[in-house]
């Protein structure tokens, strides 16, 4: 066998790894080598002391020579598959027997190598092997915390209106018909990718989101923020189920189930000519609507707990365990202009910075404990007031209502800037 390669250890070479030769030297010979580069080898000159240990479990590769007395490779690979198939299995070969090293193959071994070679090769294999399983059980793993995280069981909220959406997702949620969530940018490249050299700054190619999803689902957030170029763009990916890289001219086929969401009213966005009405037809198939916080108050106790536990995990040397009444009461009445994302950031900034383990109205945000108690009564009295005062009256209430979002406040009013900044700058009337 030609000469050793040795090398600092690699951190990611901690791994046990049985070599099974019926020639004593050659496998001290691997397992010094392997030794050398980080690995911890164990070598058997006996495939039924190999045996053993294979049943013994407790090891993360198996190199194996073929022909050996008593059990041979191929035995070998069967007894590791069987009590691990994702344990990797190399086998050694002469090159007169290649033949059934393709077999080994066929059976279930990563690969084979031919003697002589270098015990660097080996390791290339091992490392690669190692690697590929290392990835395929982080993806379980990715993928069984996905599972639970977005699961409708975790979903939260007692509430009718939460119950009812529910529903309606557990009935979908095995067909690949597309979806659009109501209540709580992307750019074209993001979308649809691009080639190296298509704009400025593309110094690399990138296949986009929609070919990233290919053969799942992409959930594209704010629907309704979309330019019009970017809607038929949009609606061309969904009639055709190909897309187009920008600087490409070649159409990709994909296939993509498409869940969206807005909190934005589309058909009204379609009235005003602000969003195309075939995309909405297109993609407003199964319509799920998400009730906003202010109108489920009763789930908001549930949410608390969740996010309390949840930050509390994140962060355990924080000493906040539960929030007090008067904390509970306050944010049980807020509006809640940004919804649940809302609350999940208030609960985070109460643990990150209480200093006790019930938090109490003062460890709340300023801008939350500001508006408690504070309402814009629409209280007219006993006397008729002008036209002026009541919109400067209810342009201030939407304000408050709207966590003072000006703009939110305009869209839902249906007025522009400049017509709230008159109203709300309206002089009350004297007695009024």
């Amino acid at each position: 066998m030609d000469e050793m390669v040795s090398k600092p250890p690699d951190p990611a070479r901690s791994c046990r790894v049985i070599i099974a030769d019926d020639q004593r030297s050659m496998a001290e010979m691997v397992a010094d080598g392997l030794t050398d580069l980080g690995y911890e080898a164990l070598p058997f000159a006996s495939s039924r002391e190999a045996s053993a240990r294979i049943r013994e479990g407790d090891y993360d590769a198996l190199v194996t020579d073929l022909r050996m007395p008593d059990i041979d490779g191929l035995e070998l690979l069967e007894l590791s598959r069987k009590s691990a198939p994702d344990r990797p299995v190399i086998v050694m070969t002469a090159f007169s027997a290649v033949d059934t090293a393709i077999e080994s193959i066929r059976r279930g071994a990563y690969h084979y190598i031919t003697k002589p070679f270098k015990v660097a090769e080996l390791a290339l294999l091992l490392d690669r092997a190692l690697g590929e399983v290392a990835l395929r059980r982080e993806a379980i793993t990715l993928k069984r915390a996905l599972r639970e995280r977005f699961a409708l069981s975790a979903m939260i909220g007692e509430s009718a209106a939460m119950r009812d959406a529910c529903d309606v997702l557990a009935r979908i949620a095995d067909t690949d018909v597309p979806v659009l969530v109501l209540g709580e940018h992307l750019l074209e490249s993001e979308f649809f990718g691009h080639t190296r050299g298509a704009f400025t700054g593309a110094v690399t190619s990138r296949a986009g989101l929609f070919v990233d999803a290919d053969g799942g689902t992409l959930f594209l957030d704010e629907i309704g923020e979309l330019s019009p170029a970017l809607q038929g763009k949009l609606l061309h990916v969904i009639e055709t189920g190909t897309v187009r890289a920008v600087g490409s001219s070649r159409e990709r086929p994909v296939d993509v189930r498409i869940v969206t969401a807005t909190h934005r009213d589309l058909r009204a966005r379609v009235a005003e000519g602000l969003f195309r009405e075939d995309l909405l037809y297109r993609l407003d198939v199964v319509e799920v609507e998400i009730p906003p916080l202010r109108h489920r108050r009763e789930d908001i106790p549930m949410l608390i707990e969740h996010f309390l536990a949840d930050a509390r995990a994140r962060y355990p040397k924080a000493v906040v365990e539960r929030l007090s009444r008067g904390a509970t009461k306050i944010l049980l009445e807020h509006g809640w202009p940004g919804n649940v994302r809302e609350l999940k950031h208030v609960i985070e900034r109460v643990v990150i910075l209480g200093r006790d383990a019930e938090a109490s109205e003062a460890d709340l945000p300023p801008a939350i404990t500001a508006r408690a108690g504070r309402t814009v009564a629409l209280d007219f009295g006993d006397e008729v007031i002008p036209i002026r005062e009541l919109q400067r009256r209810y342009a201030s209430w939407a304000l408050e209502r709207l966590g003072g979002k000006k703009m939110l406040t305009c869209e839902r009013l249906g007025i522009d800037s400049k017509t709230l900044a008159k109203w709300l700058a309206e002089e009350p009337p004297s007695g009024a």
